[in-house]
């Protein structure tokens, strides 16, 4: 299984970026995926997650009404798009996949990639 996270960058507050998670190896569209990020000297924490069909979608409430995840069963792709970003938004962004939505909203997976950074200068 490989999760190939890309879209991370340097942006300024305020701006947005995407946020991609190719994945292969997998049943992607029978998986939930999820985000995660780590900031540096911190754990990492879970960002939000979306079900197999597009439903049961969950986000931490610090990045409710910002952030949207999405993905793409044909492309075998998840998403990330954020917006209005905060330097406290910088961290390395995670996805992953999960057996259920629970294990993921619960901070566990059972896929990791590689990992994304994103960076958000004030």
């Amino acid at each position: 299984v490989q999760l190939q996270a890309s879209g991370g960058g340097l942006v300024q507050a305020g701006g947005s970026l995407r946020l991609s998670c190719a994945a292969s190896g997998l049943a992607f569209s029978s998986y939930p995926m999820g985000w995660f990020r780590q900031a540096p000297g911190k754990e990492r924490e879970f960002v939000a997650s979306i079900g197999w069909p597009g439903k049961n979608i969950y986000y931490l409430d610090s990045v409710k009404g910002r952030f949207t995840i999405s993905r793409d069963n044909a492309k075998n792709t998840l998403y990330l798009e954020m917006s209005s970003l905060k330097p406290d938004d910088t961290a390395i962004y995670y996805c992953a996949a999960a057996r259920s939505i629970l294990t993921l909203t619960q901070g566990s997976a059972s896929y990791w990639g590689q990992g994304t950074q994103v960076t958000v200068s004030s």
